[in-house]
């Protein structure tokens, strides 16, 4: 009982640090500019690496956002997204041949740092890594590593900007509030496509990077 007692208290402790590290960025237009550059650091890095997941790996770990700094996928069941022509064509297969779903949520610890969309070609893997998918909650990126895929980004979106536009050409910034910098649950977008090295298309993933990459205290704070 003691032990469960401990536990539980360790979970608190880890999820009010999250709640603290969430609102400490302040609404002030030196934090709302610190805010943006991490926003262009994090969208930077993931636009020049070809796994989100290892790049995620990174994020957690330089950012301390849990104690285990290794993201791992949580597989969202039962909210399976149908497969479309224009899904068909970039993957480049034929209206028979099977196409897998998964809708994982990559998490740091208990932060989750983005949901994905990820629509795959089975047959282009091999039978292990199908299986691991097929059974498992592993991150996609993490299982097919070893085919060597390559990252081709379709678009990449900001989603939420903290600062206001024209900011660089003089626009004002709204007045500092005296309260937390009001994060969205979504912050980032990017649709791409992976490929073999023959550049054979394996998957189509769209991934909504969520406002709890900022889960740290801001720089200088």
């Amino acid at each position: 009982m003691k032990f469960a007692f401990a536990s539980l208290g360790a979970v608190m402790l880890l999820s009010s640090s999250a709640a603290l590290a969430a609102s400490s960025w302040p609404d002030t237009p030196q934090g709302r500019l610190e805010a943006f550059a991490v926003l262009q650091t994090l969208n930077a890095e993931l636009l020049s690496h070809d796994s989100a997941t290892l790049t995620l790996d990174r994020w957690c770990s330089s950012h301390k956002l849990a104690k285990e700094a290794k993201i791992v996928a949580e597989r969202v069941r039962g909210q399976d997204k149908p497969v479309t022509e224009d899904i068909r064509r970039v993957l480049k297969v034929g209206p028979n041949e099977a196409v897998g779903y998964r809708r994982v949520r990559l998490k740091c610890g208990a932060v989750v740092l983005s949901d994905a969309d990820n629509w795959y070609v089975p047959s282009r893997l091999t039978p292990e890594m199908n299986k691991v998918l097929d059974t498992t909650d592993g991150a996609f990126g993490r299982v097919v590593q070893p085919l060597h895929f390559q990252r081709h980004t379709e678009s990449a979106k900001l989603l939420w900007s903290p600062v206001p536009e024209g900011w660089d050409m003089g626009a004002a910034f709204p007045a500092a509030s005296g309260k937390p910098l009001a994060v969205p649950d979504h912050v980032i977008e990017h649709k791409a496509i992976l490929t073999l090295p023959d550049g054979a298309p394996i998957s189509m993933v769209v991934e909504s990077y969520t406002g709890r990459v900022l889960d740290f205290a801001p720089p200088g704070l």
